[in-house]
This record gives structure tokens, C-alpha cells and sequence, in this order.
């Protein structure tokens, strides 16, 4: 994890957010989410915002895989929030 480039980042933008095809819960964006509200809270302009995969086992079926993974849309609504669009 380059904790510096991440800091960086954040103080450029502003802002944060993750996306991940995993569970929110224990996530590598949820330790991202962490380091950037200890070490560079005061930068940021909206809340961070997290994507992850549905909060439920992997599905079989490939059109509840389409539900259960995060989707560009997702990624365009996420922006959408933080930048207050």
C-alpha cells in the first residue's frame, strides 16, 4: 500500500473513493478509508465513498453476478456524490 501516494492524491482532489470487488466489510478500502481519515481528514471535502460487491456469498448465476458486482454506473454514482453533481 503506497500510503504517501494515496495522501497525496487526496490532498489534490479533495476527495475519496474505493472500488472493489470484495465485501465492505474488512476490505482493502476499508484500510484506505481508515489511513485517509487519520492522516488526512482535514483535506477532504466530502465524506469518502466506498464501492463494494453486495454483502452476500458470490452468486453461480451470471445475471445475479451482474447484481452482486459493482457496475460502471455505480462507479459514475459514486463520483456523482462526492463531487455533489
Amino acid at each position: 500500500l503506497d500510503k504517501d501516494l494515496i495522501i497525496k492524491s487526496v490532498k489534490k482532489t479533495n476527495r475519496l473513493i474505493t472500488v472493489e470487488e470484495s465485501w465492505p466489510f474488512t476490505s482493502v478500502g476499508s484500510e484506505i478509508a481508515f489511513l485517509v481519515q487519520n492522516e488526512a481528514f482535514d483535506y477532504l471535502d466530502s465524506p469518502i465513498k466506498k464501492i463494494n460487491s453486495a454483502d452476500v456469498p458470490m452468486p453461480y448465476s451470471s445475471v445475479l453476478e451482474e447484481q452482486y458486482l459493482p457496475q460502471v454506473e455505480d462507479i459514475i454514482l459514486g463520483i456523482e456524490e462526492v463531487c455533489y453533481i
